[in-house]
């Protein structure tokens, strides 16, 4: 007797995403030294019908959520973390800016790791197999 395969966790959200037709999902990377960058490449993949995920904080600016460092430690934990998920989440991730930092490149490899498509605003940055 054969039975059915069951879906990993993965293959069940691409196919509720499929059933309600919901469009595909672009997660931006890169420094945040680059966030005006991420909110126009935001605007062009919104533009061509994309749902886009990015960092929300820029903790390069100043804000009285991340000005004591132990609590810019802990956000900054918890903010690598969301991102992750946000890498998870999406059907592929472009990576912004001409420079790849320890930060993008583990994002790079770990979405390489869960076999997401990744692209590059600037292509000749491309950390290639070294990221994996």
């Amino acid at each position: 007797m054969t039975y059915p395969q069951l879906l990993t966790p993965e293959e069940k959200l691409a196919d509720a995403k499929e059933r309600l037709n919901i469009p595909r999902t672009v997660a931006i990377c890169g420094s945040t030294r680059f966030m005006d960058l991420m909110t126009e490449v935001d605007l062009l993949e919104t533009a061509n019908g994309h749902i886009v995920v990015k960092p929300g904080c820029n903790m390069k600016q100043p804000h009285p959520l991340w000005h004591n460092p132990a609590d810019a430690e802990v956000l900054k934990a918890r903010l690598d973390d969301l991102h992750r998920a946000k890498i998870r989440l999406a059907d592929e991730v472009l990576v912004v800016g001409d420079y790849i930092g320890d930060s993008t490149r583990a994002e790079i490899a770990y979405a390489r790791e869960l076999g997401k498509p990744v692209r590059f605003t600037h292509p000749n940055v491309d950390p290639g197999d070294e990221a994996a």
